[in-house]
């Protein structure tokens, strides 16, 4: 141990180093800032790539600013090399974004919502709302896995569904005497979907939640969405 510290060529609490690198110039700061700027934006814009859901509880620029100054600070702490006025700029830098980030949502609305994004009607009346999910980063496993989570059944007892800028999903139900026949949304059942109507009566799209009467054996396509996979459609009251 003791040869490896007299072999060592950094001199401790050497503050030329500690505050400046002996390598680049003071107007190396100036790149450090615009460093700073392009990659906090290429964080913003990765966050906005990935969806919502990827972001959840957090505001996509909480998360942004959680990730570049964690970068930062990690690096000044065991690394030599990293000279404490760079990191100084950084924090500076990526601070003054959040904080000019943050006043330009609040005051362009529109703005914020094609950042954040704004609430999208995934559901309604039992109905998933086709354009609207497809423009989401969200699979119908996904959907259907946060209303098991709310103890809905089937796509009848849900009057409205929305997923909000965290990527929670807000569900308004349907009074008990107002629920009527759904798709099932049981992991179970949805693998039963098939082509051909295994009983008469009320069937529901596998896709999109339609329902429709189909004779027993029938077939037939739904004319919301175009798939041809049935299920015999659930009126089961929701019960918490």
């Amino acid at each position: 141990m003791l040869p490896l510290l007299l072999a060592a060529d950094i001199k401790p609490f050497d503050w030329q180093r500690i505050l400046v690198s002996e390598d680049a110039p003071l107007l190396f700061l100036l790149e450090v800032a615009g460093r700073c700027v392009v990659t906090y934006l290429l964080i913003i814009g990765a966050l906005r790539v990935t969806g919502r859901r990827g972001v959840r509880q957090l505001s996509i620029f909480e998360l942004s600013i959680i990730l570049a100054l964690g970068s930062a600070a990690g690096d000044a702490m065991f690394y030599d090399d990293v000279p404490l006025l760079h990191v100084l700029v950084v924090f500076v830098m990526v601070s003054g974004l959040y904080l000019l980030f943050n006043r330009l949502t609040e005051r362009f609305p529109r703005f914020s919502d094609w950042l954040e994004g704004a609430p999208v009607l995934l559901i309604e009346d039992g109905l998933i709302q086709l354009p609207n999910f497809k423009q989401q980063n969200l699979t119908q496993k996904e959907l259907f896995g946060e209303l098991r989570q709310h103890q809905v059944e089937h796509l009848g007892q849900v009057r409205r569904a929305y997923i909000e800028a965290t990527g929670n999903i807000s569900i308004y139900f349907f009074e008990d005497e107002d629920v009527r026949p759904g798709l099932p949304i049981w992991p179970e059942k949805l693998a039963a979907a098939r082509p051909r109507a295994e009983q008469a009566g009320p069937q529901a799209c596998a896709c999109c939640g339609h329902v429709r009467e189909l004779a027993q054996g029938g077939v037939a396509r739904c004319h919301v969405c175009q798939q041809d996979k049935w299920l015999p459609a659930c009126e089961a009251r929701r019960v918490a």
